[in-house]
Order: C-alpha cells, then sequence, then structure tokens
C-alpha cells in the first residue's frame, strides 16, 4: 500500500511578507488598473487576482489579449482602498484604518469578499464613534448590513444629540434616516430633532436641486409633532409657513391631540415619547408611554 505522504507546512510571516511586497510592484505585473477620482494607476498581478476573487477572475478574462493590456478603469473605489483589497488578496490580511475601513468595506461587499467584510465589519465596530456611526449606518443601509445597522441604531440611540450634529448625519439617505427617526430610545427631545431633521432636508435640497418640502416628505411623518407644547407648535406652524418642510394635515393632527386631550386622537403624527423627550404639561394626557 502506498504512503499517503505528509504535508508540512513552512514559516507563514516569511511567504506572506514575500507576497506583500508584490502589491501594486510593477516587477512582473502584467496587469494595470487606474482606480479612483485621482485615477492613480496601481500594478498587479492577474493570475492571483483572478484565483483569489472571483470579480476579478470574471472582470480579467481566462487570457489576456495580445501585447500589453490596457488599463482597467476603477472609477468608484479610492486607491487606498483598492490597495488594501490588494493586500487582502495577495496576504489574506490587511491593515485596517478608521478613516478608510468604510471604503474597503464597500469594496469588500460590491467584490464579493466575504472573509474581508467581516474582518471590516468586526473592525468597525471596534472603533465606532460619534463621527464614525452615521457614515457606517448609510453603509450598512445601502448593502443590507443588518447587524451593523442594529449597532449604528443602537450607539445614535445613546449619543443622539451628538450624532445628529456631524456631518455624516446631514448626509444619510432617506432609508437610512427612518430607522433612527422610528426609534423610541434617542436621547433627544422632538423640539431638537425637528431642528435636526430641517437641517438634513435642507442639505439634501442643496444638493439635490429639490424643494426642502419634496426631500423631506418621506421622513417627516416621523417626527411626533403631538409631543411639543402648544406655543412650540405654534412657532413650528409659522416656520413651516414660511419654508414648508412638514404637512399641514401633519400639524392639524397634532394640534387634535391638544384639543382632545388624548393621544390616541393622532394618527399622522405619533405621540409615545422617546427617551429623551423633556416632559411637558399636556403629556399627561397621551394615552402611549414611552416603555
Amino acid at each position: 500500500m502506498e504512503n499517503p505522504g505528509l504535508t508540512v507546512h513552512g514559516q507563514a510571516a516569511p511567504f506572506s511578507t514575500a507576497l506583500r511586497s508584490l502589491v501594486n510592484n510593477s516587477w512582473y505585473s502584467d496587469i494595470c488598473f487606474v482606480v479612483g477620482r485621482e485615477r492613480q494607476e496601481v500594478f498587479a498581478h492577474r493570475c492571483l487576482l483572478a484565483c483569489r476573487c472571483n470579480f476579478f477572475q470574471r472582470l480579467l478574462g481566462t487570457e489576456p489579449g495580445p501585447g500589453v493590456p490596457s488599463p482597467v478603469v476603477l472609477s468608484t473605489v479610492p486607491a487606498e482602498a483598492f490597495l488594501a483589497v490588494l493586500e487582502f488578496l495577495y496576504t489574506n490580511s490587511v491593515k485596517l484604518h478608521r478613516c478608510s475601513v468604510l471604503e474597503v468595506l464597500t469594496a469588500a461587499v460590491e467584490y464579493g469578499l466575504e472573509e474581508l467584510r467581516e474582518l471590516c465589519l468586526e473592525f468597525v465596530v471596534k472603533v465606532l464613534d460619534v463621527e464614525l456611526v452615521c457614515e457606517a449606518l448609510q453603509v450598512a443601509v445601502t448593502f443590507g448590513l443588518g447587524p451593523l445597522q442594529e449597532r449604528c441604531i443602537a450607539f445614535i440611540e445613546t449619543h443622539s444629540q451628538e450624532a445628529l450634529r456631524t456631518r455624516g448625519f446631514l448626509e444619510l439617505s432617506a432609508t437610512a434616516l427612518l430607522p433612527v427617526l422610528r426609534s423610541d430610545k434617542l436621547c433627544v427631545d422632538e423640539a431638537e430633532l425637528v431642528k435636526a431633521a430641517r437641517n438634513w432636508a435642507r442639505v439634501g435640497a442643496a444638493v439635490l436641486e429639490r424643494p426642502v418640502a419634496e426631500v423631506a416628505a418621506p421622513v417627516v411623518p416621523e417626527l411626533r409633532l403631538a409631543l411639543l407644547a402648544p406655543a412650540e407648535l405654534s412657532a413650528l406652524e409659522e416656520q413651516n409657513r414660511r419654508e414648508p418642510l412638514i404637512p399641514v394635515e401633519q400639524i392639524v393632527e397634532a394640534w387634535k391631540c391638544h384639543a382632545l386631550r388624548r393621544g390616541d386622537a393622532v394618527r399622522g403624527a405619533p405621540c409615545r415619547r422617546r427617551r429623551g423627550t423633556l416632559p411637558r404639561d399636556h403629556h399627561r394626557f397621551l394615552d402611549l408611554r414611552f416603555k
């Protein structure tokens, strides 16, 4: 009976170091990428990319064409993120940075690199802070990363006021903002949340060149106007005349709650208190209490 033999392993570190030296190294490279808005040239090795990643296998094909192959343009991925992807493909390890991890995560998802995606997710959770959380939430919503979305929402619930002041909050899509506004656990008063929603809509209106009210339409139904005191609601109504943000019908429903002194009178505007809702005299008439 033939001896099946024994597989033995040499040291992994020197092997990994040698391969890392080939990342973006024109030596023996047979493919060039032009990446990012800066159109930076990045060199790579076709056979290694193809055997490590189905995306590149499909992109590069099985055989290079005659002569020098044309550069492959990948304009949507930043150079730093693309180099991190290459580092992972060459060495099965990667050095992640807080400032670029979400871009690496995005590339990992788009290229179908599940192991790299999981490494990025673990890193994001470790470094999550006020400045990063809304950007991470946007990525989570865009790519359907449920656990990351839940983690981001929980963080925003705890650090609501700080998160609402970040640039990342203003750049959220309506789809990403909705789960935030639906939360009962936000540690912020409704008056501040209305201001934050207005600021968000103004930025979106400027970017999209659309009216503020049109941009805000998907999210304003989640604002709980019945929680505002009559004086606050009057002030909001006056501001809404100058700069339309909230449908008149939604404000009317909030006034109905005040008039009838019953929380269940409100349909379009929820009246359930959030964790950070400041107490007001009329709240004792609300039937639905925060739990």
